[in-house]
């Protein structure tokens, strides 16, 4: 039975709410053979909670520190140290301290310790908390070890823990700490292992950082390291530290920093024969445990020890495939402008509607381009497709394309031919189309969407899933409509046409960009102006305004209606819901909720629609676009004519641009017709799932967000749901929402990221991709949700990425910085259709750009510059 001591070899990995992550973890490798630790015990959380428990002012001080948020960082720091302070005065109890005394005794009074904290929210798969409670080395002596054991249980409330904590969600009551007393080893070398790449995440590669002297220098970054790459048994990269300082056990406890001899300071820390050894154990380890680890070692005496292993939390997982061939991804939310982790039903119905080769991983969308890549003409289309709209994954291509002997192991892994690629039949010429099959396609989407409506009200159970399953083929038959194909290749092709030949003939970079301001028929761009013409009914009405200002009631009857000019106001927001409430940020994921579900989403960019312009604005902003795109058609005109060959040169152009201006608008008409069914789906769903909650077989509608779609029809057959698997996955998704998805990684595990050319940026300027021409200078706006939009005329965007919900804003502002996106992405053609400068796949941009500074967005050559 455990109870306030226990020995390293009984703990398992099971016992962490015992012993804490870090005592788990040891305990696990201490039943690891081959695997050398330091002898040592746990002191279990039972005696931290006997110890706290009795204390008042300690409880008081915790419940208060509980009701504070990561904002309150004056009184968190203040709560803190009194914590502290109470918790090193307690007095330990004397049975705990026989306990501890009495497993001292097998080493006796002259041995030195490693006193180390161990929390249960530590070392988790998903939040390390690593270095956030203290660690004290080199401590002997029976009351010097009972003094450091108080430490390390106050040092659970250290500010950088707690803020940490209340950061990913851990309650701090619910927090404990054991101690880990280790007998002291002096190492030579200390150092830490990561057997997946940090950096790029490549899963056969292990990276070792290594010193001289104690690891805790090294941890704490307190020393240089050198750092070796390893590959299956061979050493492919070193990088030796000029180290400077060692860290030593100090005579009297405690430890020193020495300098170290000029003539040691380059020296390689450990021998070659070292490394290979170093990665076969951290191999071994990483196979007991199962995943990637990072692993604290030391060595004394040519023999490695081990002093911690915890999973790697921030690497990305690798999408998901049935095979152990070699596979390259591309992830799909940096095409789609939805970077967000989804919930699986929204994956599911994702999977269910696109035709191409995809995966899952974090919660995000991968396309596998492998068989492409294994052939020349797939990775020329590549290059020309998705290189063409983001550079970032254009260098990203060509760097895996340079690695020959990758792709002829995805040659040798793939199933298609050059000659299969080379069969396929070629589009149809896309040059002459009549303008009038663009009102067809939209007629014929929408008369679809209406009989679904009508079909799908009479369904439900499994009649209703298999319903929406046929009707997803119908679906697809719309979205790759060869028609509907052809009239959006024929915009960018004009576009790509006049751009190349403007600046060829006449040195005018970009000229598609005015050319194709306020179009017809972009269901986008329409969406921000009907939002002006919302501002304008309600602008005349103050009682409204104010409602709208502070309300956080999403249903608008019960008060708007009893306002002065309430049920003007009501019709207007309400009729525009009914042609756009099916929209809403990150809309590809069905779970998501609506704008019809949350109108209060849209009230900020109403309310800065009043704020910022007169009535008529709707009108007035599409005529203006429409009158410079004339202008400057007729001055690239005039121009031309005077050119060899002019007259042909403006004939052309002038077809060209017709054929711009007739098509490009629809650009953006099959994804709304995609979200518009969605919607018609979800609502359906949502119905069943109600019945399902009031016959009490689901405890919440939106469980069944965290089902397959195929799960989600057991459901309706069976009506049982499995919670077990319900709960983990919304563990699962909480984690997925803190990760970063890459643009392109391996089944290796390796994210491949591109680079910009900088050669001609200014000094100090940040890199991005030119979308929309024009240079702006204001001040930024650093958003992340719509609701939060409070903008002033002149204002420059900056957010992470910006989908068709985030229209309402182009009204508004004068630029726009995203920190994903491409040159058709729906931001950047609605950019253009409103004239806004707009340079998108600014990595990091919303961290180095403060809310509030004066910056330039240059449209034209891709970058921006931070003015003060």
């Amino acid at each position: 039975m455990i109870n306030y001591v226990v020995d390293f070899q009984k703990i398992r990995k099971e016992d962490s709410e015992t012993v804490g992550g870090k005592g788990a973890n040891l305990g696990e490798l201490s039943r690891i053979t081959g695997i050398a630790i330091p002898e040592g015990f746990c002191i279990t959380t039972k005696a931290y909670k006997e110890v706290t428990g009795k204390s008042r002012k300690f409880n008081v001080l915790l419940d208060y520190l509980s009701n504070l948020n990561s904002k309150n960082k004056k009184e968190i720091f203040e709560t803190c140290a009194k914590i502290r302070r109470v918790i090193e005065e307690l007095t330990i109890p004397a049975a705990i301290e026989r306990e501890i005394l009495f497993n001292l005794e097998r080493w006796g009074d002259q041995t030195s310790f490693a006193i180390r904290s161990s929390a249960t929210a530590e070392d988790l798969p998903d939040a390390s908390f690593a270095g956030q409670q203290d660690t004290y080395l080199n401590i002997y002596g029976k009351k010097e070890i009972l003094k450091h054991i108080g430490r390390c249980w106050a040092s659970l409330y250290t500010d950088r823990a707690v803020i940490y904590r209340l950061q990913n969600g851990f309650d701090n009551r619910n927090v404990y700490l054991s101690v880990v007393i280790q007998k002291m080893i002096f190492s030579e070398v200390s150092g830490i292992s990561f057997t997946a790449d940090p950096i790029a995440g490549n899963r056969k590669i292990l990276s070792i950082d290594a010193s001289f002297g104690l690891g805790e220098a090294l941890v704490s970054g307190l020393v240089s390291a050198d750092n070796y790459k390893v590959l299956e048994g061979r050493i492919i990269d070193k990088k030796i530290a000029n180290k400077k300082i060692v860290v030593l056990p100090a005579k009297k406890g405690g430890t020193e920093e020495r300098e170290i001899k000029t003539n040691l300071q380059n020296v390689q820390t450990l021998t070659d024969e070292e490394i290979i050894e170093l990665e076969r154990l951290g191999r071994k380890i990483e196979n007991h445990f199962g995943q990637p680890q990072d692993i604290e070692w030391c060595l004394v005496s040519h023999e490695f020890y081990f002093v911690q292993s915890r999973p790697i939390s921030t690497l990305f997982p690798i999408p998901e495939t049935d095979d152990a061939e070699n596979h390259v991804y591309v992830s799909v939310g940096h095409q789609q402008m939805m970077t967000d982790a989804m919930k699986p039903l929204g994956l599911s119905f994702f999977l269910l509607t696109t035709p191409a080769p995809m995966r899952t991983a974090g919660g995000r969308l991968f396309v596998d381009i492998s068989n492409m890549l294994s052939t020349s003409a797939g990775r020329q289309r590549l290059l020309d497709t998705l290189g063409k709209s983001d550079p970032l994954v254009r260098d990203a291509l060509r760097t895996i394309i340079k690695r020959e002997n990758f792709i002829r192991l995805l040659a040798a892994d793939s199933h298609i031919k050059n000659d299969d690629i080379k069969s396929r039949p070629k589009l149809p010429e896309v040059s002459r189309i009549n303008p009038s099959i663009v009102a067809s396609l939209i007629n014929k989407s929408q008369t679809s969407i209406k009989e679904l409506e009508q079909n799908i009200e009479t369904k439900s159970g499994t009649l209703l899933t298999d319903f929406i399953l046929e009707d997803i083929q119908r679906l697809k038959q719309i979205l790759f409509d060869p028609q509907s194909h052809q009239v959006i290749m024929a915009a960018i092709e004009a576009s790509s046409w006049l751009n190349e030949k403007m600046y060829e003939w006449l040195g005018e970079k970009n000229a598609a960009d005015i050319l194709s301001q306020s179009v017809h028929n972009n269901i986008t761009s329409e969406m921000g102006l009907a939002l002006l013409d919302v501002a304008d009914i309600i602008r005349p009405h103050p009682e409204v305004i104010e409602y709208l200002r502070f309300t956080k009631n999403d249903c608008l009857t019960d008060t708007l209606i009893h306002l002065e000019g309430g049920q003007e106001s009501l019709n207007a927001i309400e009729d525009f819901l009914v042609k756009y409430g099916m929209r809403c940020a990150g809309e590809i994921d069905i779970t998501r909720s609506r704008w019809s579900e949350k109108p209060t989403t849209i009230f900020a960019t109403i309310l800065s629609n009043i704020k910022n312009f007169q009535a008529g604005a709707s009108n007035q902003k599409f005529e203006i676009g429409r009158q410079e795109a004339l202008k400057k058609e007729k001055e690239l005109l005039d121009r031309l004519r005077y050119l060899p060959d002019g007259e042909n040169k403006v004939r052309e152009t002038i077809r060209q641009i017709g054929i711009l201006r007739n098509f490009i608008g629809y650009r953006e008409y099959p994804k709304y017709g995609l979200i518009c069914r969605y919607f018609v789906y979800k609502q359906a769903l949502l119905r069943e799932a109600e019945h399902l909650f009031n016959t009490n077989i689901i405890y919440d509608k939106e469980d069944i967000y965290y089902l397959t779609f195929h799960e989600l029809h057991e459901l309706f057959l069976t009506k049982k749901i499995d919670y077990l698997t319900v709960n983990k996955r919304k563990i699962e998704y909480q984690r997925f929402k803190k990760l970063s998805p890459p643009r392109m990684i391996t089944s290796e595990g390796e994210i491949i990221s591109g680079e910009y050319e900088l050669e001609n940026l200014p000094s100090g300027a940040l890199a991005g991709f030119a979308v929309s021409a024009g240079i702006i200078e204001g001040r930024a706006r650093v958003i992340f949700n719509i609701e939060d939009a409070d903008l002033a005329d002149g204002d420059i965007l900056v957010t992470t990425f910006t989908d068709p919900s985030w229209t309402p804003l182009f009204v508004s502002i004068k630029g726009l910085v995203t920190e994903v996106g491409g040159l058709m992405t729906h931001g950047a053609v609605i950019a253009r259709e409103y004239g806004l400068p707009a340079v998108v796949g600014v990595e990091f941009a919303t961290k180095l750009i403060r809310d509030g500074q004066k910056i330039r967005v240059n449209g034209t050559d891709g970058f921006i510059e931070i003015l003060q």
